[in-house]
């Protein structure tokens, strides 16, 4: 087996979608970034991509590239899930947001990010935090992700 870590973090701010594993919540601020800034995926990606031995998605898809503005960061998951062979066998996630609450979106943020990887929604575990006030996440400024992921060797 083979265990890879990922973990993302964006800034919060107004005129941005927030996006998660594809999703859209609703919300008064989104992620701030060079692609939608989906940190879910942007997490997951790397997890995978470290499980496989490989550099990070800043290599594969650097924010210095023109081309890539405003990349919907699906194109990621389903590259990820590709690269991974159907070896994945297990995807554990934190999302530490303040604001708005996670709970009615896991089960469809969950969904979505399995149909982009390719994957059982069996296999993915989406679980959502706060820091209860503390940094830049906990006075609302800033969402970070992190993911750990478990493949086939």
């Amino acid at each position: 087996m083979r265990i890879g870590l990922g973990k993302d973090l964006h800034a919060l701010v107004p005129g941005r979608r927030l996006v998660l594993g594809g999703v859209t919540i609703p919300s008064d601020r989104g992620e701030k970034g060079h692609s939608d800034g989906d940190v879910l995926i942007h997490a997951v990606a790397d997890a995978i991509l470290g499980a496989l031995g490989m550099d990070d998605i800043g290599h594969i898809w650097p924010d210095t590239d023109p081309r890539l503005e405003g990349m919907d960061s699906a194109v990621i998951a389903k590259e990820a899930g590709k690269l991974a062979e159907g070896r994945i066998q297990n995807i554990d996630t934190i999302i530490t947001l303040e604001h708005p609450k996670l709970e009615g979106y896991r089960g469809a943020i969950r969904d979505n990010l399995a149909s982009l990887l390719g994957i059982p929604a069996s296999k993915i575990n989406i679980k959502a935090k706060t820091a209860e006030g503390f940094g830049p996440v906990g006075r609302g400024e800033a969402i970070e992700a992190e993911a750990i992921v478990l493949l086939d060797d």
